[in-house]
């Protein structure tokens, strides 16, 4: 029958995800596992923040710090040495904020008085 797959046949061939998958990924990536710092996280889970009092229904409410892994919990491998986010900095002291682009003068407060009379500037 024309477009449909039996379960004999498979668009993608399967099979069990091995070391030498993983080293092949870190190896595709460029990653140096001797000198990169590379971190294994768990994600897709959850932490109870609710303090439960002594008499609480333990069916449904789980106890306060008790971290759930769901069922489509996920592992992230991460590379913290190449991580490409830094602050910002300001490389030009004339560049000001958007909000500080506003002269003083013309700011006023909910009285209706410019910012500087409330503010004790002379």
């Amino acid at each position: 029958m024309i477009g449909k797959l039996d379960p004999e046949e498979r668009v993608m061939g399967h099979r069990n995800f091995t070391q030498e998958d993983f080293w092949q990924a870190m190896a595709t990536l460029g990653w140096d596992v001797s000198q990169d710092k590379i971190v294994i996280e768990i994600g897709g889970t959850a932490v109870s923040g609710i303090h439960q009092g002594e008499d609480y229904n333990k069916k449904w409410a789980t106890p306060f710090g008790v971290r759930k892994y769901n069922k489509d919990a996920f592992i992230v491998i991460k590379n913290l040495s190449r991580t490409p986010f830094s602050p910002s900095v300001n490389d030009d002291p004339k560049r000001l904020a958007h909000h500080s682009k506003v002269e003083a003068s013309e700011q006023q407060s909910d009285s209706g008085k410019p910012v500087d009379e409330h503010s004790g500037a002379a």
